[in-house]
Order: structure tokens, then C-alpha cells, then sequence
């Protein structure tokens, strides 16, 4: 018999860290955070660490770094790229409780905030100031601003008002070293390096923001918000394409199509012009004097475009519920398929029209039904790639035609992410927008604040065997044949 006590194990040291109860290894309490959105891919992590304060998070980051134990940061999970998928031997630092709106300054316009606080609650809290947080991706009433920031989200008014990293003036951080950082400011006026601007869309590859300091913008005036139906998808593209043109800069400009519009009208009873293939949202805000002025010049371009029918929200209950239905598409696809794929590239503007194309002929030719939804503004895609995951081969083909669609996109000048970032599902594409010595640069600028390269190991680089899929069992991609460990 072995009269020497065992040494803990690293759960148990890990434990020794947090007040009971706040490290999860019972399989139950896991299952919850094996996948994101992107429910194609599902690992089990070794535990899951739930930190309520900053110091707690300092302290579970830099035993990590001491126990090279790989870690993930996690908010609400509603990443569409597989970007907070846990790691086998790792575990997962849920940052839900760090959601403290820690100061609002009307006068100077900032909100400092935590991690783990829901988008639409900073807009909530200024909204008393007259003010509101701009960037709104579809999923702003749950998604969180950590994950906002790591993956430089957008939403359907970033066309003017531009992505999460024009709205985070300063951070404060927790590197995968250990060190604590502060980056930036309460003022746009910085001296030296952006280092917020590099931390902003870093997908959790250097370490763990603890707080930002978030620009707060004045509420529009006034708002002009109109439908048009289109015959076809291609036309409605054209549309934005002439309105872009023009020198207008509406507030957002967004397409849903037929299969989109169909899901939104089952799950929210939105109301669209019948007998249209495609719907162009454009919505114009500012002064009232400008939107007046602004407005007669859109229904001169709207009318130019060949539409089916123009239809002008009457009252904000109307644009509201325009905005409902647009914002529920992505989860009111799931009644049209149990699974599905959002892919996230983007085009110039003004070859929208041809990428439409492509994108359905491809879709008719592969059998696939893709529901198009996307930022039209800024040339950014959300094809919504229908399939069952319970039929075979049926994963693949959809992967395949995500695969054709990112592979477009660049051709065509663009970017394989528009604001989902590359996470897992579109690493294997970054070697077609960048040749091996920007590659790797990037590592190199990686190792830089994460030498050992435990935050978030296996996302972005390319890489056959990437720890976020070396967990026990054949991964579903894996017996598909589209991935291989080897």
C-alpha cells in the first residue's frame, strides 16, 4: 500500500483558486459549452472555470500560463465560427458574471464596461442620456461584449457607423502571460502604437480583456425606414450597388431573400411585399432636415431600380417590426432545416449582383437551399447554407459550397470575414487571402502576447491537427473524410 498522499490534481488546484462550486467537471454541467452557434463542431473541455471578478480571472489566467493548461474564453456562445469551441485538454473561462457596467459618463460620451455585459444593455443605460452603443449584430439582446470585441463584430448599421473596433477607445487585459495591460483611453486622442485597435478582432488569441472604455454616440433625430421587394435577388444587389453610389450613406441598407423572408414571416409574422424574391431594407437617420432631404433622393433611386413594391414604415411600431423580422432571420431559418451553416464573406459592393448569382447557381447546382441574408452596405455575406446533419455526406456538401462561397469572395477582392471571424470553420481559407510569410507574421505577432500558445489554441492558422479537434473519438468532419489528424 502507498503511504504517500497523491498531488492534487490540476482540477483540484484549479478549485483551490474560486469559492466552491465554481469549477464544473460533472458531464451534465458541460455539455452546455462543448459547442458554440456552430453546432458542427463539439468537444468536451476538461472543466469550466467560472470567475466572477477580475482578480479571479487574473488569478485562473496566470495559473494557466504556470500549468501551460490551454484555455478558451467564453460569453453567451453565439459565435458562428466555432471561435469560443472549447479545447479537449483545456478548459473554458465563462465571463457571464463579469457583466458590470462600471461607469457611464454622459458628458464624455464613454461607458466602461466588463466582458461579460449584453450589447443591447449598454444602449439600455445610455438610452436615459439621449445616447446608445452603434455596433447591433443580430444577436445583440444575448451576445456579449468581450465576444463583440474579439471577433470585431458589426450589424446592420455598421455601413455608417463602422465596426466594434471604431468604438472601443481603451481595454484593460489580462494577457496569456499573465502580465495586466492597459491599452488606450476615455479619448480618440492616443500617442504611440494602436494597441487597442490590434487587440480589437484578435479572436481570443492573446489573452482576456477584463473592461473596455466604449464610445456612446447621440440617438438619431429622426428615421426613414423603407422596404423594397424585388423580382430578383441579383436586382436587389444592383440596388444597393446605385444607392452606394450615389453618395447617400444610409444608416444601414440590408437584403433577406425568399427563403429568409419565409422564415422570418413563420417565426415573427413579419409582413413583406408579396410574390418578391428579394427585400432591400434602407434605413436613413439624422437631423430631420437631412433625412427629408435625403429621403427624396433615395425614392428617386428605389424607383429607378425596377422594384415590385416600395413601402415606407409608417410609424416607429412599423420600423420596428421591419427590424424584428430582419434581426430573428438567422434563428428563424432553423425552421426551414434542423442545421445549418452562416457563412460570413464579403464582396466589393458592386459586384454583389455577380456573387448573388454564383451563389444560387451553385446552390441549384448542388442541390443545397441557401437562404441569403447580409449586410448589403458593405458588400457583407451571411449565406444561410441549409442542410440535415442526419442524412450523410450532408455536412460536406454544405462545407463544400461554404468553400466556394469564401474562395468567391476573395477572387473577387474581398475578405473570407466580415465580422464572424475565422475561428475554426474558415482557417483552412486564410492561406487564400494570405501567403505563407503573412502567415507567418501573424503567428509571430500572436506569440508575441501569447508565447505558449494556450488562448484558444486551435483557431484561425491552418492546421491538420489542431487541438481544439484532438479529443477522444472520430470528429463528424473527420469520418466525412474533409479533416484529417495525419
Amino acid at each position: 500500500m502507498n503511504s504517500h498522499a497523491q498531488p492534487p490534481s490540476v482540477i483540484q488546484r484549479l478549485g483551490a483558486l474560486l469559492p466552491a462550486g465554481r469549477v464544473l467537471t460533472r458531464p451534465a454541467q458541460l455539455a452546455a459549452y462543448e459547442s458554440d452557434g456552430l453546432t458542427a463542431f463539439q468537444v468536451r473541455p476538461l472543466a469550466v472555470v467560472v470567475p466572477e471578478t477580475q482578480e479571479e480571472t487574473i488569478a485562473v489566467v496566470r495559473f494557466c500560463h504556470a500549468e501551460k493548461l490551454p484555455f478558451v474564453a467564453r460569453g453567451s456562445g453565439t459565435s458562428l465560427s466555432g471561435g469560443s469551441l472549447p479545447v479537449a485538454d483545456g478548459i473554458v473561462i465563462t465571463l457571464n458574471r463579469l457583466n458590470r457596467i462600471r461607469r457611464l459618463d454622459p458628458a464624455q460620451r464613454v461607458a466602461v464596461v466588463e466582458p461579460g455585459v449584453v450589447n443591447l444593455a449598454v444602449t439600455a443605460a445610455a438610452q436615459p442620456y439621449g445616447l446608445h452603443y452603434a455596433p447591433d449584430p443580430s444577436s445583440q439582446p444575448i451576445c456579449t461584449i468581450g465576444g463583440n470585441v474579439a471577433f470585431n463584430a458589426g450589424g446592420a448599421h455598421c455601413l455608417k457607423y463602422g465596426m466594434t473596433s471604431n468604438h472601443v477607445l481603451g481595454l484593460k487585459a489580462v494577457l496569456a502571460t499573465g502580465e495586466v495591460v492597459e491599452f488606450g483611453g476615455p479619448s480618440r486622442e492616443q500617442v504611440g502604437p494602436d494597441w487597442t485597435g490590434l487587440f480589437v478582432g484578435n479572436e481570443g488569441l492573446f489573452g482576456i480583456a477584463l473592461e473596455f472604455t466604449l464610445q456612446l454616440l447621440p440617438r438619431a433625430e429622426c428615421f426613414h425606414t423603407v422596404l423594397a421587394g424585388y423580382a430578383t435577388l441579383e436586382q436587389a444587389g444592383d440596388a444597393v450597388a446605385a444607392v452606394v453610389a450615389s453618395g447617400l450613406l444610409p444608416g444601414a441598407i440590408e437584403i433577406m431573400e425568399k427563403l429568409a423572408l419565409e422564415a422570418a414571416v413563420a417565426a415573427v409574422h413579419a409582413e413583406y411585399p408579396p410574390g418578391c424574391e428579394a427585400v432591400l431594407i434602407v434605413e436613413l437617420e439624422g437631423p430631420r432636415e437631412v433625412v427629408a432631404e435625403d429621403r427624396r433622393r433615395l425614392d428617386a433611386l428605389l424607383a429607378a431600380s425596377g422594384p415590385v413594391e416600395v413601402r415606407p414604415a409608417r410609424d416607429a411600431a412599423e420600423r420596428l417590426a421591419i427590424w424584428k423580422g430582419r434581426k430573428s432571420a438567422f434563428s428563424a431559418v432553423g425552421r426551414l432545416s434542423p442545421d445549418f451553416i452562416v457563412q460570413d464573406g464579403v464582396v466589393p459592393r458592386r459586384r454583389l449582383g455577380e456573387a448573388l448569382r454564383k451563389i444560387n447557381a451553385w446552390s441549384q447546382e448542388m442541390g443545397i437551399r441557401c437562404a441569403n441574408v447580409f449586410h448589403a452596405g458593405d458588400g457583407n455575406l451571411h449565406p444561410l447554407i441549409l442542410y440535415d446533419g442526419r442524412e450523410p455526406g450532408a455536412l460536406p456538401r454544405a462545407e463544400e459550397l461554404a468553400g466556394r462561397i469564401l474562395r468567391m469572395c476573395v477572387e473577387m477582392g474581398g475578405s473570407i470575414t466580415g465580422e464572424h471571424g475565422v475561428g475554426v470553420e474558415k482557417r483552412d481559407y486564410l492561406g487564400a487571402m494570405f501567403n505563407a510569410e503573412e502567415i507567418a507574421c501573424l503567428h509571430r505577432v500572436r506569440a508575441a502576447f501569447d508565447p505558449l500558445g494556450i488562448a484558444n489554441p486551435g483557431k484561425m492558422f491552418p492546421a491538420a491537427n489542431a487541438p481544439a479537434l484532438a479529443h477522444a473519438g472520430l470528429h463528424p468532419l473527420e469520418k466525412a473524410g474533409v479533416i484529417s489528424r495525419e
